[in-house]
């Protein structure tokens, strides 16, 4: 039984080896940049108009964090025990303006969108700052070297329990909003079109 198992394992061996053999010898490495150069079918559909959710929350924001993906960058807004309950306001301004002071906030990019989200980044029964953004500075821990569309960050501050956040972009492109449990997720896709 062993000695079948070695000889069928030794066969398959040679039969790769053979046909490895038999390609012509550009073939591999012609393979290979056909699978570099295949695009990723990415969503569509996304638009550009501004999008919101009505819910609130009086649990704190604590973090703002971003990724990189095939189609689209990334910014997630943590709001630990909101549950599916934070509401927000993400759409595309001409310049981005904070809350109570009307003070403009410089945001790089070729176009900036406005995330409002319903949630204060400081304790509602303290006061005390529950996320440590700055007004008009890039957004902490966050670093947005290598991203396709993301360009800047900017911290407009929490008024009235809800945090402004200026995030700049390459240009006007479609995103997308989604409202998970404790976070809210925007996504900005690379380009208008379905491929990446």
């Amino acid at each position: 039984m062993v000695r079948i198992r070695t000889a069928c394992a030794t066969l398959a061996l040679v039969g790769a080896t053979v046909a490895v053999a038999a390609l012509p010898a550009g073939a591999a490495p012609a393979a290979a940049r056909q699978a570099a150069t295949q695009t990723t079918t990415c969503p569509t559909g996304w638009g550009s108009v501004a999008k919101t959710g009505t819910s609130s929350t009086v649990a704190p924001l604590t973090n703002v964090r971003t990724g990189r993906h095939a189609c689209f960058d990334r910014m997630v807004v943590d709001v630990p025990g909101a549950g599916s309950g934070v509401g927000y306001t993400v759409q595309y301004v001409d310049r981005l303006h904070q809350d109570g002071s009307g003070r403009h906030i410089p945001v790089a990019g070729g176009a900036v969108l406005e995330v409002r989200v319903a949630a204060p980044a400081y304790d509602p029964e303290t006061g005390a700052a529950t996320y440590p953004g700055r007004v008009a500075r890039p957004l902490p821990g966050v670093d947005l070297t290598g991203y396709r569309t993301f360009r800047d960050t900017r911290f407009a501050g929490s008024f009235e329990g809800e945090t402004q956040i200026g995030l700049g972009v390459r240009a006007r492109l479609p995103f997308r909003v989604l409202q998970l449990d404790d976070r809210v997720i925007v996504d900005v896709a690379h380009s208008w079109s379905a491929t990446s």
